[in-house]
């Protein structure tokens, strides 16, 4: 289902060319969020609009407490399905938008679900859309294609987006 369109070795190369913008915000989110447990309303608010700067309307109604609460139980359960179904729950949360949450603030390694990444992954979205079988197939295929490399999926990500923008 997955297979890298650029050499494995290019890995580190392709992450050095990665110019989407300063995620260094988001990074120390995701460190606060992984001491925490949990995104705060105004970090949440962040790493989605980072993602997905439309869909701010649809995340501001989400209220503190709930934030609070949905991503409490994403980020300590040992379910995988439920780490990220449960984040869809928030208004303005789809299955990319989740897997950014997971991608900052967990402290397992999960890749983010972009267009970008599938393609240089020789991948598209699914014709009814993501589920969970897929979703869990990618973070098992990034999983093993960072240890190959001996990145951390950081560094991954980054690859795979900027192979996307200069190629695609």
């Amino acid at each position: 289902m997955f297979s890298l369109k650029f050499d494995i070795s290019k890995v580190t190369e392709w992450s050095s060319r990665y110019d989407y913008m300063d995620d260094m915000d988001i990074i120390q989110i995701g460190q606060k969020v992984k001491e925490d447990g949990y995104f705060a309303q105004e970090d949440f608010l962040k790493i989605c609009r980072w993602k997905s700067p439309r869909t701010q309307n649809h995340t501001r109604q989400n209220s503190e407490e709930y934030i609070r609460i949905i991503t409490e139980v994403a980020l300590s359960t040992s379910d995988e399905r439920l780490r990220i179904e449960i984040l869809t729950l928030l208004k303005g949360v789809d299955w990319p938008t989740a897997s950014v949450l997971l991608h900052f603030g967990h402290t397992d390694r999960y890749p983010i679900l972009d267009f970008r990444a599938l393609w240089s992954l020789n991948s598209n979205v699914p014709r009814k859309g993501y589920n969970f079988d897929f979703w869990f197939e990618y973070v098992s295929y990034c999983r093993n294609l960072a240890d190959k490399c001996e990145v951390d999926m950081r560094t991954l990500d980054q690859a795979l987006w900027a192979y996307s923008k200069v190629n695609q």
